[in-house]
């Protein structure tokens, strides 16, 4: 008992620091996660076994392709030719990115939706001379959203899938639905909120409209290599099951293969520009933080207090789920709380009448996990990579500034997953 309090007083003082900013986030988690070790909360070898280095390499791997794809011009390309197609207005332009962003997300997964999509728009806002920070805020919450609707759009959903055998279309029977009515609603609440607020000049939007867009391409071949090197990383991933290939392997191939190609003669300033490290560090003390709060049990005890609670009875089971999920992948990253309520939703299973009663509960805990990740900038990978995108490019997005929209969304979000669950099952 006394290292599950030790871990969760942990937990709760490196938040505090990243919340309030009083030290960098980076520096907060590590910080914290060196802690739980010295502390003996968990064994070194356990904390660092806990870092899921697939994510950490897919995270390097996709920075290093991405680098390369900067280098064609063809972010500057996609960037003119959508605010022209808008006509220079930032709410059409705000839009357009989040159903673009939710579709792609939904496909490729939400960390390299953002990190393909985000370079687009700081260089959109940068030709309007407006701030990035509501369409990359906005962007998150879209992918988010995307990465929920199918079997392969979010970890949580994988595992998920891994544990009941749910099929890729069942996920898109029963997931999808919700999504596109949380989509329209979402793009309802963006309405609301930017309405009015975003002035362009008619003279930037003149200028937009004069660009020449076809000589933005800086570098032809290099851009026709690259999109072959991406379609068959994205073939890749899709069928990486048969392959036997990980995220991190069929990332770092991609990008490898193209730093060679493209930029093998400047790889030092690629390493120190254009890899976050920031981002990268701050994501395996993160790992290590949330393994003391594994290991100790306390997941397991939320977990079997809430379900003691609703005695299995499926409606109201899959509302606790729903919300318990939301709220608690708003602080805490969603894998491992997952994987710590698979069992718990297993064993409720068995003492149900039918596996139809039991499917609600899953899909429940796929919305929750995935949407509630919206709340705040630590919610999920997307946040914190495309927050880190935007600061290494001059522009500061806080945790206050990312949470007081970001929970608008996710309570938006949840209200319509609960009226989903609540009347279709």
């Amino acid at each position: 008992m006394l290292l599950m309090i030790i871990a969760l007083l942990v937990f709760i003082v490196t938040y505090l620091c990243i919340i309030t900013e009083w030290v960098n986030k980076m520096l907060a988690a590590l910080i914290g996660g060196f802690v739980i070790i010295v502390l003996g909360v968990v064994d070194q070898s356990i904390a660092f076994s806990a870092i899921d280095w697939n994510v950490i390499f897919f995270l390097i791997g996709m920075m290093l392709t991405i680098s390369v794809m900067r280098e064609t011009g063809m972010f500057m390309y996609i960037a003119i030719k959508t605010a022209k197609i808008a006509k220079g207005s930032p709410l059409k332009i705000m839009a357009m990115m989040f159903i673009a962003t939710a579709v792609i997300s939904a496909i490729l997964g939400s960390v390299t939706t953002v990190m393909i999509l985000v370079p687009i728009v700081l260089l959109i806002a940068e030709e309007l001379k407006i701030t990035p920070a509501p369409f990359i805020i906005t962007m998150v919450v879209a992918s988010n959203m995307g990465g929920a609707a199918t079997m392969i759009g979010d970890p949580p959903n994988i595992l998920i899938a891994s544990a009941t055998k749910y099929t890729f279309i069942d996920f898109f029977l029963n997931l999808t639905p919700a999504i596109v009515i949380i989509v329209i609603g979402s793009l309802g609440l963006i309405w609301l909120l930017y309405r009015g607020k975003m002035y362009v000049s008619n003279e930037r939007r003149a200028k937009i409209m004069e660009y020449n867009d076809k000589n933005l391409i800086t570098h032809p071949k290099l851009l026709w290599i690259t999109l072959g090197v991406v379609a068959l990383m994205l073939l890749a991933f899709i069928f990486q099951k048969p392959l036997h290939l990980e995220n991190a392997t069929i990332a770092m191939a991609a990008g490898l293969i193209l730093v060679f190609i493209g930029s093998r003669k400047k790889v030092e300033t690629i390493i120190l520009n254009d890899i976050d490290w920031i981002t990268i560090f701050f994501f395996i003390g993160l790992f290590m933080i949330v393994e003391g709060l594994v290991h100790t049990g306390f997941i397991d005890l939320l977990a079997n207090g809430v379900m003691s609670i609703t005695n299995g009875e499926p409606k109201t089971t899959s509302m606790v789920i729903l919300w318990l999920s939301g709220i608690l992948s708003a602080w805490i990253d969603n894998i491992p709380f997952v994987a710590a309520m698979i069992p718990m939703i297993k064993s409720i299973g068995l003492h149900m009448q039918s596996a139809v009663q039991v499917q609600p509960l899953w899909w429940a805990l796929s919305l929750g996990t995935c949407l509630g990740g919206n709340g705040t900038l630590v919610g999920a990978s997307a946040n914190i990579v495309a927050v880190g995108i935007a600061n290494r490019n001059g522009y500061k997005i806080s945790f206050m500034d990312y949470t007081k929209i970001g929970i608008l969304f996710a309570l938006e979000s949840m209200l319509l997953s609960s009226v989903y669950i609540w009347f279709r099952y």
